[in-house]
């Protein structure tokens, strides 16, 4: 029998996410040396990964053969001492990815709905199509979230709302006034998520412990994806009222974090000087494909994360073309004539403008 009739109902119509391409595959379809390929698809961090992050992971490899703490004790009270928060408002999750998946576990089912932008980060729909729950996609004009519409597609039915600022695929964010007035505008039983994967590059990030404290349903996520370089090893975050955390830990798997994550990402928060650096290397890089795209005659959305959105003459072609020459990006279906490019080191950004420079002029 086919497993699809005895499946439920919503499974059957479930997106599958597409990440970005990984450079052995490239090399495998264009016959390329992988050392000359440079991945700019998926805002890693082209320093790799922080080197005491490192030492920390193997050294915990040599203990594989126990079970991780499960209540990642010294992370946790790592992250009360940076957040000033208490322990019982942190969930972690294998990536941040997963504390998105405990929302939706904890608060969507058949006849909610979730707001989010329609160019969003594409895990929102999906977690909440999981659920059965139904997405409401808000426009975004000028590729940014449009919060007084958002508020709008708020309805009874409403349980979560989810924004990323910065964004992810724009890189465009919001002020810390503007999002504590959405956050005060929502009723309370909604739950607002700000998404904070990119807030360690941003300039003046906004802070909304405040309204937590005071008791507002907000919940914010945050990775050791991006700027601590630990992708590989998926570990992120969320923090909130207590009583919402209690119910994200219900639907959490035990042991949820290895080992190697947690050592790793708890000697992270200490390489203060790797973050800084990886900080300069990006506003340089920004400044420096910014300058190199307005060169080329093309738009490009300010960006305050660690990608730039660039609108390009057809973004499938400028994929596949700028792939098959060694620079992977990333397009979207429905930004046609955008590629997200993630900014690399000085010379893989130089790489990429002038392969985006040849694609151009193959256009004729």
């Amino acid at each position: 029998m086919d497993a699809a009739r005895f499946a439920q109902s919503h499974i059957l119509n479930q997106p599958v996410y597409q990440p970005g391409k990984p450079i052995a595959q490239v090399a495998r379809e264009f016959g390329l040396d992988p050392a000359r390929i440079d991945k700019l698809a998926s805002n890693e961090n082209p320093l790799g990964p922080s080197p005491k992050a490192l030492a920390a992971a193997a050294a915990a490899l040599r203990e594989v053969n126990l079970y991780p703490d499960g209540s990642c004790w010294d992370l946790t009270g790592k992250l009360t001492e940076i957040l000033q928060v208490g322990r019982d408002q942190l969930v972690l999750g294998n990536g941040s990815n997963e504390v998105l998946e405990l929302v939706a576990h904890a608060f969507l089912a058949p006849g909610t709905e979730a707001v989010m932008g329609v160019h969003g980060f594409a895990v929102y729909r999906l977690v909440t199509l999981l659920m059965g729950a139904k997405p409401v996609e808000v426009a975004m004009p000028g590729l940014a979230h449009d919060l007084v519409a958002m508020r709008a597609a708020v309805t009874p039915r409403t349980r979560v709302v989810f924004l990323a600022s910065p964004n992810n695929p724009t890189g465009t964010a919001h002020t810390e006034a503007e999002l504590v007035n959405f956050a005060r505008s929502l009723p309370e039983d909604v739950l607002f998520l700000l998404d904070e994967a990119y807030v360690e590059y941003q300039d003046g990030a906004p802070d909304l412990r405040p309204l937590i404290a005071e008791g507002r349903p907000v919940l914010c996520t945050r990775t050791f994806s991006k700027i601590y370089g630990l992708a590989g090893l998926r570990v992120g975050y969320g923090y909130t009222r207590p009583d919402i955390a209690a119910l994200l830990h219900r639907a959490r798997q035990p042991f949820n974090l290895n080992a190697v994550a947690q050592a790793a990402a708890l000697a992270a928060l200490d390489d203060t000087d790797f973050v800084q650096r990886s900080r300069d290397v990006n506003r340089r890089g920004l400044a420096q494909l910014g300058a190199g795209f307005r060169e080329l005659g093309l738009a490009a959305v300010p960006s305050a994360a660690n990608f730039i959105l660039v609108e390009v003459p057809d973004g499938a072609k400028a994929f596949g073309f700028l792939q098959a020459h060694g620079t992977i990006v990333r397009p979207f279906g429905n930004l046609p004539h955008h590629v997200r490019i993630s900014v690399g080191t000085a010379d893989q950004n130089e790489r990429c403008l002038a392969n985006l420079r040849a694609y151009l002029a193959s256009r004729g």
